[in-house]
């Protein structure tokens, strides 16, 4: 199995694999173009968009600076925003359905590490190179979803469609269909 295979997978996988490693450089390199455009600049803006993200759904707008580790683990429906500084570590497969919006300042993580430090802690090969374990869950979001500035997503979690996840929370269970949600932790506070 593959490197990339036990990542996407949720199994333990060297975060320096080569080919990962690659992937990584090319998406950061495209997201550094991107966010170095002016916003004006909507067609060179669309190609990079077209190389970074290659399941962008119809109609979808990124404004920048727009951060990714991989890119080609986000799939997003159509219509979907998201505002100025969107970060998100895809290391897991994150599906966001039609007509979402993101505030800014939203962040989606995929990836974390090991509690026991012994596990996490940066590893030697017998050639001296360094390396590292890592995990990923995947993020899902329904479509018609309002995440406000600030939000952050942790691994592994759903998000329920036509809910609201209010300014400054910090999910960390799933989040059921329509339903505002507030908090660090985010708790459900209402349906709609």
């Amino acid at each position: 199995m593959t490197e990339l295979e036990k990542m996407t997978a949720g199994m333990p996988y060297d975060t320096s694999d080569p080919f990962l490693a690659a992937a990584r450089a090319k998406a950061h390199d495209l997201c550094n173009e991107l966010n170095a455009l002016k916003e004006s600049d909507g067609k060179a803006r669309a190609e990079i968009l077209a190389r970074l993200l290659p399941h962008l759904g119809e109609d979808a707008y990124i404004q920048g600076p727009f951060y990714c580790d991989y890119g080609f683990n986000i799939k997003t429906g159509a219509r979907f925003y998201a505002n100025f500084h969107f970060v998100v570590l895809d290391c897991a497969p994150v599906t966001i359905g039609d007509d979402v919006m993101i505030g800014p300042n939203v962040s989606l993580y995929t990836a974390y590490h090991p509690l026991d430090y012994k596990q996490r802690n940066m590893r030697r090969r017998d050639d001296g190179s360094l390396y590292d374990i890592e995990y990923a869950k995947p993020i899902t979001i329904g479509s018609s979803c309002w995440l406000a500035g600030g939000v952050t997503v942790l691994p592994g979690i759903t998000i329920g469609e036509g809910s609201v996840i209010g300014a400054g929370s910090v999910v960390t269970k799933d989040i059921p269909a329509h339903s505002v949600a507030v908090g660090n932790p985010c708790r459900v506070i209402k349906m709609l």
